[in-house]
């Protein structure tokens, strides 16, 4: 089962803001796609929240392109940032990417983003959304969240 980010957001609407908070905290992120032979590449990438959707850009003929036109599960993490405080904890957010060859569709993301052209552009369907973070200096708490399912909370200490 997938969701697209709008389904996300209305299931669970303040895990969605700190997920979009912790990434628009930095331009550039981790991608990892999986290539030929199976083994996982991660990547360099920025990652944009429009209309709904969860957007993944890349240039033309990239490997991580390349990768999910053959494999489309991705996995995403959002860039930590400077220094062990991860302000809000970690994010990431695995799934799988959809290539939109629809040229309205990528006219309205030009429009929004103004990338260079040409460039490849996926649409994301979620299968998982991860935060994990420390509270109080005492727990380590995990937030899960998968399509169908309610949030799961696991806090360790």
């Amino acid at each position: 089962m997938t969701a697209n980010w709008a389904a996300f957001a209305t299931a669970e609407p303040d895990l969605a803001a700190t997920v979009e908070k912790r990434f628009g905290a930095y331009t550039h992120h981790v991608l990892a796609t999986l290539r030929k032979d199976g083994s996982p590449r991660t990547s360099g990438l920025e990652v944009r929240f429009l209309n709904g959707e969860l957007w993944l850009g890349m240039m033309p003929n990239s490997l991580k392109a390349l990768d999910l036109r053959r494999d489309p599960r991705f996995a995403l993490q959002a860039n930590p940032g400077e220094g062990t405080g991860m302000g809000g904890g970690d994010v990431r957010i695995s799934g799988r990417a959809i290539e939109i060859d629809d040229v309205e569709t990528k006219a309205r993301y030009v429009e929004e983003v103004e990338p260079p052209e040409p460039f490849h552009l996926f649409r994301t369907e979620l299968t998982e959304v991860v935060r994990t973070y420390v509270e109080d200096d005492k727990f380590l708490v995990v937030q899960i969240w998968t399509p169908g399912e309610p949030l799961r909370t696991i806090k360790r200490t």
